[in-house]
């Protein structure tokens, strides 16, 4: 992997570094050697972004030669932004943390691949990089003369030349810091076969992550058989999704959530990612699946969308009791109440009609097991049996303190009732292609349609129990091969 340093004006860039050269932006633009180079890193440090100058053509171009660029074109285009600066609640607060000792009325923050010569705005650079991942940029705030909190008013990068010589020591460690830590030589030091960048964004603190340690370990090495270097992200690492050529969530994703967040930025900087973030939305909310099988004409248990003007009577005189009342955006079983009176009936759809205006009824069928099928690629990858957790009518049963789960038992996929395959793909190809899991129930002799989940489980001995280790390489060979191909992960039409 190359790394070039792009700059107006080299003479006016001091520092040099093994790791990088340093050349112009109207080099980089009408060099044919670099032009026809793979395997480069672009950082661009021009002077300005703005609509076709120099600077912005060296990211769009960059993009086009499939070389992987800081800033993209998508975060050029965010920093224009004025919705995107209005600052989040989590944002405003460390905006003030940061800046309640100043008392001008205007405040000026020179960011440096997300840190600050002051160690007390280490955590606002940081956010700010997350959010825009610029490489040098000056981020204005001003204070309202009303509320006398402060605002951010714009992001816009440094010119070379005005970085004081004063914070030159420092800007040259945060750059050697980025370098040892994922930059070029970082990876040469690793090994020459990598050709491509993969990012698993994980989730350490999460309660019932989709994948155990063990198979976090394997979806590491086949990366790595596949031709990958592999670096596990968290959620402080959003600033960074450029740096990589594909993304692969390990972590439980929603809407309005930060696992989201990390697909769209993905989607936008031209990134293969598995989950898309249009599979995320769509997989995320139940009462989108019940009008899908609705289009599609498959078979879902007897359902209604509930709103705040329908009373629990007329829920239970359409389904009957028990019912089961599931909130639009639920996971892993969380945010799914069964209902055995009109009582629990009423109380619980107050509950989950106070967060979303829609909620989806159906009628409560008890089975032994649900079925699982992995769907990865339009292809079936995995078949499980996921049983009911011990005298619970769900897989899942949330304790106070801890979740207990039901047993599983997987077959192989040419095991599994015809059927069952026949929906799971019907359902899932119809979401997309990336990695899905279909659940079914099998009632009266027939398969009904329970929901879909987007990442869905891979567990160390559960959903390998029959592929082993050709379960995580089937997936990596998929991703390995988009890639190559230049391609996303395209949803359904």
């Amino acid at each position: 992997m190359t790394a070039l340093i792009v700059v107006d004006h080299p003479e006016e860039w001091p520092h040099t570094f093994a790791a990088a050269e340093v050349i112009s932006a109207d080099d980089y633009l009408r060099d044919e050697r670099l032009s026809a180079m793979r395997q480069v890193r672009v950082y661009n440090l021009c002077d300005s972004y703005e609509y076709q100058t120099a600077g912005y053509y060296v990211s769009l171009l960059a993009t086009a030669r499939g070389h992987r660029t800081m800033p993209g074109v998508a975060t050029i285009q965010d920093v224009k932004s004025r919705s995107l600066l209005r600052a989040d609640d989590e944002l405003e607060e460390i905006v003030e943390r940061s800046l309640h000792t100043i008392v001008s009325k205007r405040f000026e923050l020179s960011i440096y691949f997300g840190c600050n010569v002051a160690e007390r705005h280490a955590a606002l650079s940081r956010a700010l990089f997350n959010l825009f991942p610029v490489p040098l940029m000056r981020a204005t705030f001003a204070k309202s003369s009303t509320t006398r909190r402060w605002r951010l008013r714009s992001i816009t990068p440094i010119p070379v030349g005005e970085i004081p010589a004063s914070h030159g020591v420092f800007l040259r460690q945060v750059i050697e810091n980025h370098f040892a830590r994922r930059g070029p030589a970082g990876r040469a030091g690793r090994s020459a076969r990598y050709e491509h960048d993969l990012a698993i964004l994980t989730d350490d603190d999460e309660r019932a992550p989709p994948s155990n340690r063990e198979a976090l370990k394997r979806f590491e090495r086949a990366a790595r058989q596949n031709g990958f270097d592999v670096e596990f992200l968290n959620r402080d690492d959003y600033g960074r999704i450029a740096e990589f050529d594909a993304l692969f969530i390990r972590s439980t994703t929603s809407v309005n959530h930060h696992t989201y967040r990390f697909a769209s930025r993905a989607h936008a900087e031209g990134l293969v990612v598995v989950d898309d973030p249009e599979s995320i939305i769509r997989c995320g909310n139940k009462v989108y699946l019940v009008e899908l099988a609705k289009r599609l004409g498959l078979a879902i248990p007897p359902t209604m969308v509930v709103s705040s003007r329908m009373h629990a009577s007329d829920v239970e005189r359409e389904l009957g009791l028990p019912c089961v009342l599931k909130q639009p955006d639920s996971a892993f079983s969380e945010g799914v109440f069964r209902a055995d009176t009109r009582e629990q009936l009423a109380a619980g759809l107050q509950r989950l009609l106070s967060r979303s205006d829609l909620v989806v009824v159906q009628s409560f069928m008890p089975t032994e097991f649900d079925w699982r099928v992995g769907v990865f690629d339009r292809q079936p990858l995995f078949v499980c049996r996921y049983f009911m957790a011990e005298g619970h009518w769900q897989i899942y049963h949330h304790g106070d303190k801890h979740t207990v789960e039901g047993e599983s038992e997987t077959i192989a996929v040419q095991h599994a009732p015809h059927d069952v395959l026949q929906l799971a793909l019907t359902t899932a190809n119809a979401i997309g292609d990336g990695f899905y899991g279909v659940d079914i129930k099998t009632v009266g002799g027939r398969q009904v349609l329970m929901e879909i989940n987007d990442n869905p489980n891979v567990d160390r001995g559960v959903e390998d129990a029959i592929l082993g280790d050709a379960l995580y390489d089937r997936i990596m060979k998929g991703l390995r091969a988009r890639v190559d191909a230049g391609k996303q992960f395209k949803p359904a039409g």
